[in-house]
Formats: structure tokens, C-alpha cells, sequence
């Protein structure tokens, strides 16, 4: 799968159905090759928001399906949608 296609792909938090948005950029590991992380941009409301980045590890992906990728929620839901690292 192309990052492309997993860009036009829309996150939700399966629990409660939150969007989070889409995602903009991959953390790889350099050694393995694989994907450890998706990285989301937020952007606060507003005309000035500023946009935040959400990184969601790959072990909270529930499944990818065609147009949207499940997650699991955070320990802390509070987070969202602040800049943060989902452990």
C-alpha cells in the first residue's frame, strides 16, 4: 500500500468514533523498514489554529479498511486532540 492511498484514509477511534483526521507522514524504523508510527496533523478551530501533531503507534491500529483506519483509544482520552504519543 502506497502512503498515498493511507492518506485519504481517515482515523477514528473505534471506542467512541472520534475523527482524528488523516494521516500526513510515517515514522519507519531505519533498521527494519517497517512502520512504527502514523503521524496526524490536527488543526485547532479557528482562522489562527495552530495545527498539532498526533503520532499513534502502529500497535493501536485495530484494522485499515478501505476508507477509514481504526484505532484504539489512548489510556488518557484528554489528549486528544493535543499534541501527543500514544503509548
Amino acid at each position: 500500500m502506497l502512503l498515498s492511498e493511507l492518506q485519504i484514509k481517515e482515523v477514528i477511534i473505534v471506542e467512541n468514533g472520534t475523527r482524528l483526521g488523516h494521516i500526513s507522514d510515517l515514522e519507519i524504523n531505519e533498521q527494519t523498514g517497517r512502520i512504527v508510527a502514523l503521524i496526524l496533523y490536527h488543526k485547532k478551530s479557528g482562522v489562527f489554529g495552530k495545527a498539532e501533531e498526533i503520532v499513534i503507534p502502529w500497535n493501536h491500529i485495530v484494522t485499515i479498511g478501505s476508507d477509514v483506519i481504526l484505532i484504539h483509544e489512548a489510556h488518557n482520552p484528554d489528549l486528544y486532540p493535543k499534541p501527543l504519543l500514544l503509548e
